[in-house]
């Protein structure tokens, strides 16, 4: 009877131990998210089939608005500003080392007269790593280095505005905005560049966004994009005349 019960209880143990790893693996199953970065890491897939469908179409890309999501939320809001000729290629959450890696395929690729580059945001929040300013630089450079060998006009845009991150709470943002702000707008002069200065009609004196331009504290609202519009038509008209 002692045997008996000692087998039974040495089976339940063994029984309980080995379902232990497969209730631990289930609740560690990746999201679909997490699948796509580690299958398709800068999200090459998301504007395939389109940009393939545009270049056979033969229509002329007067500029793509490359970004995260404060370009694609831009589509979103204010559709009319992307008439003909200006493409929107932006994707939430991303980092400029995605952006680096998508940049032929969602750019060079489209043979656009012009490429406006936004980003940064997501670097200094951390989304896919830590990251410094060295190295957000660096890719700046990497994406300014092929637009040049490509003969595409650059117009580099300021980093927005934003007093906190809503999704990284506690991570700094005023003072490395306003550095690397300082490091685009001296970097679009050494270059030849187009800068875009959003944050001056965006921020108030505290480098945060202004009352009603903002839904979060970083993400423009229609008022937000509205009041970015006149500075972009400036930027893209500078942009396409210097390319004459």
């Amino acid at each position: 009877m002692v045997n008996t019960l000692a087998r039974r209880s040495l089976l339940t143990l063994l029984c309980t131990a080995a379902a232990v790893p497969a209730a631990v693996a289930a609740d560690a199953a990746p999201s679909p998210e997490e699948q796509r970065l580690r299958s398709d890491w800068p999200y090459l897939a998301r504007y395939r089939d389109e940009n393939r469908e545009l270049r056979a179409t033969g229509t002329r890309i007067d500029a793509v608005f490359l970004g995260d999501s404060i370009t694609e939320g831009w589509l979103q809001k204010a559709p009319a500003f992307f008439s003909a000729g200006r493409v929107c290629r932006g994707i939430g959450g991303q980092t400029t080392p995605q952006l680096l890696l998508r940049f032929r395929q969602d750019v060079i690729d489209l043979r656009p007269r012009a490429v406006h580059i936004m980003a940064g945001t997501n670097d200094i929040a951390g989304n896919t790593g830590p990251s410094t300013l060295k190295m957000i630089q660096d890719n700046f450079m990497g994406m300014t280095e092929i637009a040049m060998a490509n003969g595409v006009h650059l117009i580099l845009a300021s980093i927005p505005p934003a007093s906190d991150f809503p999704w990284r709470p506690g991570v700094e943002t005023v003072t490395p905005i306003g550095a690397m702000n300082a490091w685009i707008k001296d970097h679009a002069a050494r270059t030849h560049a187009t800068c875009a200065d959003y944050f001056a009609v965006l921020s108030d004196r505290n480098g945060a966004m202004r009352d009603g331009l903002s839904f979060d504290h970083v993400h423009p609202t229609e008022a937000g994009y509205a009041a970015m519009r006149p500075v972009a038509e400036a930027a893209l008209r500078r942009a396409l005349t210097a390319r004459h």
